[in-house]
């Protein structure tokens, strides 16, 4: 989303991560701005019983935990690599530096974070309704806008069955049975255990 050129000026580091690693946990309070190199993130909750919730799933070029940058709050989820991952981070301060003197960029942030809002209210209406393949498709449908594939074009869905049930509060077993029901219905194909929508 930023540019590279603008993130180095303001003294990004590159940062690493294997598969599983915490970037940061719950309840830490943030020291800096996160932007995708390579690979991806999720960011999830455990409740009292083990179970994930994932908040959200990031890969190349986005970025992540900015809210609580802004608001000094700690973190309200963890965030963790799910591929070898990649990252530019950039300190809190200096990140508040770089918006200060590039509007463009304060503008687009602006604009991803309200896209990320209007997703978190969307879905908060969806996970109160009981029909899984609805929330199914709307989770999909989401993720085929927010990378700007056209509705008229087949997309390859990058989650599994486990991280559907998990950004949709609905159990694995039931996400299976939903999406052979809905290839069942045309609403989607199934190639290859991939699914496409």
């Amino acid at each position: 989303m930023i540019k590279e050129d603008i993130l180095l000026k303001f003294g990004a580091c590159k940062m690493t991560y294997k598969k599983g690693d915490f970037l940061f946990n719950e309840g830490d309070f943030p020291k800096f701005f996160y932007q995708i190199l390579s690979g991806s993130v999720k960011m999830n909750n455990f409740n009292d019983e083990g179970k994930e919730f994932i908040q959200g799933i990031f890969s190349t070029g986005q970025t992540f935990g900015e809210p609580p940058l802004f608001i000094n709050k700690p973190y309200p989820s963890n965030a963790m690599a799910i591929s070898h991952t990649t990252v530019y981070t950039i300190h809190k301060e200096a990140f508040f530096r770089l918006l200060l003197t590039n509007p463009e960029v304060n503008l687009a942030v602006s604009e991803v974070l309200s896209q990320r809002l209007y997703y978190k209210s969307i879905m908060a209406s969806e996970l109160s309704s009981q029909d899984a393949e609805h929330r199914i498709i709307k989770l999909i449908d989401y993720f085929k806008e927010e990378i700007g594939v056209p509705s008229d074009v087949k997309y390859k869905v990058p989650l599994t069955r486990q991280q559907i049930a998990d950004l949709t509060g609905l159990r694995v077993e039931t996400v299976i049975r939903a999406i052979k029901t809905l290839e069942q219905k045309g609403g989607l194909k199934i190639k290859d255990r991939k699914i496409f929508l």
